[in-house]
């Protein structure tokens, strides 16, 4: 599978959230500042869709019980008990691309 077509970069504006499927896979794309991250959509505590969540700088924020992550590394902030995992991420013609088979955290529970 490696690198699939996730959307275009026109399609998150910055500071911006948005769920996007490929195939039965659905896909979780933040646009932090013009830098774009990609997650499973829920929040690892009680399956919150994290596409409700807020982005402050490079934390994303669950707005079910304020857990916070560091969206570049996946690594908890605030009231956070778990990592967030996240997929590698590059952009190419305009297009966010996002590697399926590389989860940049393997702890996520």
């Amino acid at each position: 599978m490696s690198w699939q077509r996730v959307c275009a970069v026109d399609d998150v504006d910055e500071e911006e959230l948005h769920e996007f499927e490929i195939g039965d896979i659905t896909i979780l794309v933040a646009n932090a500042g013009g830098e774009f991250f990609a997650y499973p959509p829920f929040c690892p505590h009680q399956e919150t869709p994290l596409s409700l969540g807020m982005i402050d700088g490079d934390t994303l924020t669950c707005i079910k019980h304020l857990w916070q992550w560091n969206m570049k590394t996946g690594d908890m902030r605030e009231n956070a008990e778990s990592p967030l995992l996240l997929y590698e991420v590059k952009v190419e013609d305009g297009a966010v691309l996002v590697n399926l088979e590389k989860e940049l955290r393997y702890d996520y529970q």
